[in-house]
């Protein structure tokens, strides 16, 4: 999109340019902060050899996991499977590739890649499977791995707020992954429960600015919770 306004009317606006292969970022942790229906879009989409870079792949029916269905996945980097029983099966009967990183890790994979460093040191993950086949060095007498970041064509991510020029406020655990993700694509689209004029956002609350984000779509949302647990 050009110019100041990324406010889109319709998901296959939003969604426009994504083709087979892909990358895609998805910020939220579980089912919270999600966007659902951008998901939902690319499953109408039928876009295949898809990677999916996001802390998980959501449950079977919900969030990423109906986009495993049709095997429209093909590689997903992830923190750990989840409630995910279909992306335990692919994965287990290797028609999914899978690379499992630690969460830190994977949300500095994020960061980095949105900040323009293509690679960074952490200690996290020496000495375990997570380590085979990079490079270590030492500082201070102490191991680190080497990292690369990530980056995609796409990022989608939903926020609480935002305005027509793109700048987002997240709530809560929403901030989970969506403020990372929101830097790391090549397009960013936003999924939001309020759209407001320029201005009426307090600038010191503002997470993502705007220069991250291409579009920018009101949705609904339905805030399943992955799993419910009550007092007997």
């Amino acid at each position: 999109m050009a110019g100041f306004d990324k406010v889109v009317s319709t998901y296959e606006e939003a969604m426009s340019g994504l083709k087979d292969g892909d990358t895609i970022i998805a910020g939220g942790f579980g089912l919270c902060g999600i966007p659902e229906g951008l998901i939902a879009e690319i499953k109408r989409l039928g876009t295949k050899d898809l990677t999916v870079v996001s802390n998980n792949c959501g449950v079977d029916d919900f969030g990423l996991g109906v986009l495993l269905h049709d095997r429209q996945i093909k590689k997903i980097i992830a923190s750990y499977v989840g409630e995910n029983a279909i992306f335990e099966q692919q994965l287990l009967d290797g028609l999914l590739e899978v690379e499992l990183t630690p969460q830190g890790t994977l949300a500095e994979k994020m960061r980095a890649g949105g900040a323009g460093i293509p690679a960074f040191y952490t200690a996290t993950g020496y000495g375990t499977p997570i380590a085979e086949g990079k490079e270590v060095k030492e500082f201070n007498g102490r191991p680190y791995i080497l990292e690369e970041s990530i980056t995609g064509e796409f990022a989608i991510v939903k926020a609480w707020k935002a305005d027509r020029y793109g700048n987002l406020v997240f709530r809560h655990t929403a901030m989970n992954f969506n403020p990372m993700a929101a830097t790391a694509g090549k397009i960013t689209v936003a999924e939001v429960e309020e759209i407001v004029e320029p201005g009426e956002l307090e600038p010191s609350q503002i997470h993502t600015p705007g220069i991250y984000v291409n579009r920018v779509i009101k949705g609904t949302f339905e805030k399943r919770i992955e799993r419910r647990t009550v007092r007997s």
